[in-house]
């Protein structure tokens, strides 16, 4: 772990930011506020404090996909996936492994929250969506920086 590109990492955490930027403004995010009963005034609330937490949680997630992609817990680099490794340090090998984490840890997560709060199935896929693109792209650029 001497070798972590702490940059792509903070990159990573970083895109957080601009995808939630799209995904919950133009392109959901009527849809998200009609999911959720909040208004845009509501939303807007807070916001230097949701982003700044929001990038600190993000760092968390990025270092676990990482790990999880790059380091592979903890075997020998010269290991990882057979004997040419470089070949697997691609952003579409990051990316695979960033929705492996998103539908395997936070989609089961997220799905089992919203049931018990009752929240309908489009609130549940906008939300899920957000994370899968999210994860993927984060893990997409810690891989192919590497």
């Amino acid at each position: 772990m001497e070798n972590v590109n702490w940059i792509a990492l903070i990159v990573a955490a970083l895109s957080t930011l601009v995808i939630g930027f799209l995904w919950y403004g133009p392109l959901f995010g009527k849809a998200w506020m009609k999911e959720t009963g909040i208004t845009e005034e509501q939303a807007q609330k807070g916001m230097p404090l949701r982003f700044g937490l929001s990038v600190v949680l993000a760092f968390f997630a990025i270092f676990f996909i990482y790990v999880n992609s790059v380091v592979t817990g903890g075997i020998p680099p010269d290991e990882l996936h057979g004997i040419n490794v470089s070949r697997y340090h691609t952003f579409g090998h990051g990316v695979v492994h960033g929705i492996s984490a998103a539908l395997f840890i936070a989609m089961p997560v997220l799905v089992t929250n919203a049931l018990f709060e009752q929240k309908s199935f489009k609130y549940m896929l906008i939300n899920v969506g957000y994370w899968i693109v999210t994860f993927a792209i984060m893990g997409g650029i810690v891989n192919a920086w590497v």
